[in-house]
């Protein structure tokens, strides 16, 4: 660390509880899966680098309700991700996405430490937030990932699949036949390798992947639907698709409007 950075900043990665779209009445309060020291460094934050200023805020409020706020909601400054990082990602090294990154994290180098967050769980994994975290280091600010939830690592927990080698490859197609040649191209590397592939889907498409993992998957692969994670509803089950199809209703009991986090593997 050389002298100037010694006057800067430092970014914090704040996990956020995965309950967002739930509303407050049934939101369980954030020390339920933040530990004391997440939401106490939180507390003191009062510059945001966010993927979504309401939700953002939202949290704020909770953990204001138990640890207080270094400042008032109202005078916290929250900047927002562009919104071609929501949709397209901002994990490759791109010039402007990088100097944009810089832009943002402009309070760190006048002394301001940050927090960058997404809309629920670890920002960067799954969510934006790349372009922030290689921009502080190029920067030379100091990161700190602090402690909370992440939906993925949760789910690969769970679904008894091979924790040793697996891969997030995030969204997979939308479109019928691009979809089910993606899903064998991810079942033959799973079970050529035994590597477990891990992917998600926009709540309201869950029911139709999981309808497309079950007509194009091998009958003795093994799939596993990690459903509302943390939440009161959470739901996993895992099986093989030949028992996923002798059920009498393989979607019964699931709560795939919520997040779902689905694996494949041996």
């Amino acid at each position: 660390m050389n002298a100037s950075t010694a006057k800067s900043g430092t970014l914090y990665l704040v996990p956020t509880p995965l309950d967002f779209g739930v509303s407050q009445d049934s939101a369980a309060a954030p020390g339920a899966w933040l530990p004391a020291e997440t939401l106490a460094a939180a507390s003191r934050l009062t510059h945001w680098i966010t993927e979504n200023a309401k939700s953002t805020r939202a949290f704020l409020k909770r953990v204001e309700a138990t640890h207080g706020l270094a400042a008032p909601l109202q005078a916290q400054h929250i900047a927002e991700l562009p919104r071609a990082a929501h949709k397209k990602g901002d994990h490759a090294p791109e010039a402007q996405g990088d100097a944009q990154a810089r832009a943002l994290l402009a309070p760190a180098l006048q002394g301001h430490d940050m927090g960058l967050v997404s809309e629920a769980g670890m920002p960067a994994i799954a969510d934006p937030g790349s372009s922030i975290v290689r921009a502080a280091h190029a920067m030379g600010l100091r990161v700190v990932p602090l402690t909370g939830p992440v939906s993925l690592m949760l789910a690969l927990a769970a679904s008894g699949l091979n924790g040793q080698n697996f891969a997030f490859v995030g969204y997979v197609p939308q479109e019928a036949t691009e979809r089910s040649k993606r899903l064998r191209e991810l079942e033959a590397l799973a079970l050529k390798t035994g590597q477990t592939q891990i992917f998600i889907e926009t709540p309201y498409r869950n029911t139709a992947l999981l309808q497309a993992l079950l007509q194009t998957l091998h009958p003795h692969t093994r799939l596993a639907v990690c459903c509302a994670l943390t939440l009161p509803g959470q739901t996993v089950r895992s099986a093989l698709v030949t028992d996923w199809k002798r059920g009498k209703d393989a979607l019964s009991g699931l709560p795939l409007d919520a997040p779902a986090v689905f694996l494949l593997g041996r």
